[in-house]
């Protein structure tokens, strides 16, 4: 009998005060899910800090009957990381590297360090923790220890397993002892008579299955279906701590380890090599795995085709001709005999002749380019550029290196035979495949297909002498199938195993042992479609389409590398992260635990911090765009209701700067004022920023005269509400450089995006302000549309055609140019900007980043002379209006804190270079009295930039 809610919570209480316990569907929502097919919404979920807090958990979900479920980065794909009592969060607290022992080669970790996070320490002595899932920036060791994770580089480095020393646990029943490679060891003495009892049931059961230990476990490389108990076995020196990696949470929880760390190699290269298919790919395995090689990495085209279509085709450079390729990494210990052996093995695969083409890779960049491709396969497969889904469940299986050919070959015709589809990517040096399929887990029908099919897959691997699962664990997805791979025997083994350390089976239930069917607990159902103002086309059954892109892979979550997600990356929150919101609007339109649909205050309270920066529609490899979905739902939210005070006074900031153009002074001067901060407060716009001055009409209609070209124009330039109200120089330098570049332009002024009605949700407005605004420029005019600010840029080119569906909005969208874009594919090729600086300090607005991804600030400036580029990797935290509303400006400058900040503070009299005006406010505010000033690119390439005075604002910084 489960104990009620509220009574778990105060036994929480009592046994650990201060424990962070989250309940309801606002917090736990996002729990339900991992990176695999199953939904399982939790109880509660606890944070814990320590060992203690877990302990305490334990037992008093022990004397509850509540089930314990660990998660550390929620990238589990086979669902072994979702539970139906307590999940214990380990990423959020338990985090902290304890010790790095350089001369031992070993580090002690708490469970919840993100493994990029152990080998940014590590690499500064020199080593390295050896496996690397694709899944690194974000997954966490003790997921890692829960799976047996293997990773690119398992060719050289093995499974997790492997690289275990020690692991720190809690029993079943609230016990702490440490786990080796010599037993189980008390971590209070006045345990040691139940630890004793543990170890010697342990020791009673390797006993009575010797001969099944020996023969049935540790055949392959790869082997980590079932329980490893073949790491207790007398010859093995009873390894406790080996034995529990890879029980995926069911036998015990782990809250440290300490593990093995490798030397980092002093040379390394990259081969990439191509073939007409996966099955040729994998006929060269055993060849190539005779040269040593670190990783042997695959992947078909479907991935490489869905790269190149969502972020540009210069994402994905350096493959040669073919349909399916393989990344060979070859590493030594100087450069010259790793090129000599790279130069060797292509020769020797060439002579064998199944390549369509192979290089090795020299640039860094490239080399980063590709294994980016590689590490994202799981994101990129699961939504291809055809709008196709495709789904985990037997992305897992491995076989022997030398039967992988042999194997693909099978699995390729037991997907013809159920009319199914797979794309497949994997670790083919290690002989395991990952393979996303376009299931149909929402019918009967389909769902009937699929159990049929993972039978005769398990049937198959099992011919081939493989396992189910080769490093995700077998989880919800593969535990029932156990059967196929193992005898009775060995099942009774496993079960006997469990009893030992969890009778009453209170640790993640169903995994493994015990197991729900495979088909239970299926995330995906039929919904009804949902009616919204976005058209969302390139998802089939809209806005549930569109948020149904998040499969659970948890880019999201990594601290460094691209933009996405800022409010993450400042708040370190699951529900702040792009994941977190996706599964909250997921639990939205199922309307089962959140039940208010577009009045749920859950769902406005998880997208409060979204900064609508848009970097998730390009770094998320499934492409979520959460500024879209966040945009649709404020609109419905609020749809005949009062709204926010900011919506109002930020949302109609193109009207009222307009107004205040006409009596700029005196407004700026009542702006300066107490009443200035008394509208402010009234406005819900923070009080702790600057309010920049308004250009007068005068200031503008100088600098559009400026603005007009002697001779005939090229293209049209879009004069924005930003530059027209702010900064309207910008406008002239412009169109200044854009005629010294040979693309003399005509302004278009007094026409608006309708950006600041979509942020803040009020699209009814939006789009009556597009659609004048494509009226007006769809007139048979076919020249380019260039515009000086890029988020308004990126609102013509995305959001007016998917708010407006029209194809004369599509017509203006194919028109548009960033500045940067249009120098970069526009300008006269014999064009010499003026001299450059050589060093300069970038902020490159986040929409820009995402919407014209072929086309960056960083990449202009380098090709037009600029020797470093110290651009701020990330956004810059203002993000429009996000920045000004009172509520939020704490986490706008923790943001502005993560990358560009730091740079601020070291300028060294380099000039910052900053497109938006929300990253150059920003700047200004974040630079305070200092004698900086953001630059528009414009302003720093203007050829004649005296002429710029006659036009020029108020300097920001005389503003209170």
């Amino acid at each position: 009998m489960r104990a009620p809610l509220t009574s778990l919570v105060v036994r929480l209480a009592e046994l650990a005060p201060g424990l962070r316990v989250e309940t309801g569907p606002g917090a736990t929502g996002p729990y339900a899910y991992d990176a695999s097919n199953y939904r399982v919404p939790p109880r509660a979920v606890v944070f814990p800090r320590s060992a203690e807090d877990v302990v305490a958990v334990v037992r008093a979900c022990r004397e509850a009957g509540v089930p314990v479920t660990a998660r550390g980065g929620g990238t589990s794909m086979s669902g072994n990381a979702v539970g139906p009592g307590v999940v214990l969060n380990f990423s959020r607290y338990m985090n902290r590297i304890l010790d790095i022992d350089v001369e031992a080669r070993t580090a002690r970790v708490e469970a919840g360090v993100v493994l990029d996070t152990l080998r940014s320490a590590t690499a500064l002595h020199g080593l390295d923790f050896g496996p690397d899932p694709s899944s690194h920036s974000r997954c966490t060791l003790g997921g890692m220890i829960g799976n047996d994770a293997c990773g690119n580089r398992s060719v050289r480095d093995g499974r997790t397993s492997g690289h275990v020393e020690a692991l720190e646990i809690v029993t079943a029943d609230g016990v702490r002892a440490v786990a080796d490679h010599t037993g189980l060891h008390p971590v209070d003495p006045r345990d040691g008579a139940l630890v004793a009892r543990l170890e010697a049931d342990l020791k009673r059961l390797v006993g009575e299955n010797l001969a099944l230990l020996r023969t049935e476990l540790g055949r392959i490389p790869r082997q980590v279906s079932g329980y490893q108990l073949h790491h207790l076995l007398p010859e093995n020196g009873f390894a406790v701590a080996r034995a529990l990696v890879g029980t995926e949470g069911s036998c015990a929880v782990v809250t440290a380890a300490t593990v093995r760390l490798v030397a980092t190699a002093q040379a390394s290269t990259l081969l990439t090599l191509g073939y007409d298919d996966v099955v040729a790919a994998a006929e060269d395995v055993p060849q190539i795995l005779r040269f040593s090689p670190s990783a042997v990495e695959g992947m078909d085209e479907a991935i490489v085709a869905t790269m190149r279509a969502r972020r540009g085709p210069d994402s994905v450079t350096g493959l040669p001709e073919g349909r399916a390729w393989l990344y060979v990494e070859l590493e030594g210990d100087d450069a010259a005999s790793v090129s000599a052996r790279a130069a060797e093995l292509l020769g020797v695969l060439k002579a064998q002749g199944r390549l369509t083409g192979g290089r090795v890779v020299e640039s860094p960049a490239e080399r980063r380019s590709l294994w980016r491709v590689r590490e994202d396969g799981a994101g990129l497969a699961a939504r291809l550029i055809d709008g196709s889904e495709s789904w985990p469940g037997w992305e897992d299986a491995a076989v022997a290196p030398e039967d992988l050919a042999a194997y693909l070959r099978g699995f390729r015709k037991l997907l013809a035979t159920h009319e199914l589809t797979g794309v497949l990517y994997g670790h083919f040096g290690a002989g395991c495949v990952h393979v996303r399929i376009d299931f149909d887990m929402v019918t009967d029908g389909g769902r009937e297909v699929m159990r049929r099919f993972l039978a005769e897959a398990a049937a198959l691997v099992v011919e081939h002498g493989g396992t189910l699962s080769g490093e995700h664990g077998d989880g919800r997805a593969r535990s029932e199938l156990l059967e196929v791979m193992y005898s009775h025997q060995m099942i009774a083994a496993f079960a006997a195993f469990k009893q030992v350390f969890d009778p009453d089976g209170l640790l993640n239930p169903g995994v493994i042992i015990d197991p729900a069917p495979l088909d239970a607990d299926l995330a995906l159902r039929e919904l009804p479609l949902v009616d919204t103002t976005f058209g969302f086309p390139h998802d089939a059954d809209g806005f549930a389409g569109a948020v149904r892109r998040c499969v659970g892979v948890g880019r999201c979550r990594s601290d460094a590398g691209g933009v996405m997600c800022p409010s993450y990356r400042a708040t370190g929150e699951e529900n702040d992260s792009t994941r977190g919101r996706a599964r909250m609007l997921q639990e939205m339109v199922r309307g089962e635990t959140v039940t208010e649909g577009w009045r749920s205050t859950e769902v406005r309270d998880a997208l409060d911090l979204c900064l609508s920066c848009k970097a998730c529609s390009s770094d998320c490899p499934v492409g979520v765009d959460m500024a879209t979905y966040k945009a649709e739902f404020l609109h419905q939210h609020y749809r005949g209701r009062l709204r926010p005070r900011s919506h109002y006074s930020l949302g109609w900031l193109p009207k009222t700067s307009a107004l205040a153009g006409y009596a700029a002074r005196p407004v700026n001067a009542l702006l300066r004022g107490p009443l200035g901060k008394f509208l402010a407060r009234l406005g819900g716009v923070t009080t702790k920023r600057r309010i920049p001055a308004f250009a007068s009409r005068r200031a503008l209609r100088k600098a559009l005269r400026a603005a007009k070209p002697s001779g005939p124009a090229k293209a049209i330039l879009f004069v924005d509400s930003f530059t027209r109200a702010f900064r309207p120089q910008v406008a002239g330098a412009a169109s200044r450089v854009l005629a010294d570049a040979g693309i003399p332009c005509t302004p278009q002024d007094g026409l608006c995006c309708g950006l600041t009605w979509v942020s803040t949700g009020q699209l009814g407005t939006a789009r009556r302000i597009m659609t004048r605004t494509v009226a007006a420029l769809d007139n048979g005019d076919t020249r380019p549309i260039i515009v000086a600010e890029p988020s308004c840029a990126a609102a013509l080119k995305r959001d007016i055609p998917e708010l407006l569906g029209t194809e004369a909005a599509q017509r203006v969208a194919d028109r548009v140019h960033t500045f940067t874009g249009a120098l970069t594919d526009l300008a006269d090729q014999h064009w010499t900007p003026p001299p450059l600086p050589d060093d300069v300090v970038l902020q490159t607005h986040c929409h820009e980043y995402a919407t014209f991804t072929s086309h960056r600030p960083a990449d202009l400036l380098h090709r037009l002379g600029v020797t470093n580029v110290d651009e701020a990797e990330g956004c810059c935290g203002l993000a429009g209006n996000f920045g000004f509303e009172t509520q939020h400006y704490d986490t706008s400058i923790a943001v502005a804190d993560l990358a560009l900040t730091p740079r601020l503070h070291h300028l060294d009299a380099r000039p910052v270079i900053a497109d938006g005006f929300s990253c150059a406010t920003q700047i200004d505010h974040l630079t305070g009295d200092q004698d900086t000033h953001a630059l528009h690119l414009a302003e720093l390439l203007d050829p004649n930039p005296g002429a710029q005075s006659t036009a020029r604002l108020p300097d920001r910084a005389q503003l209170p």
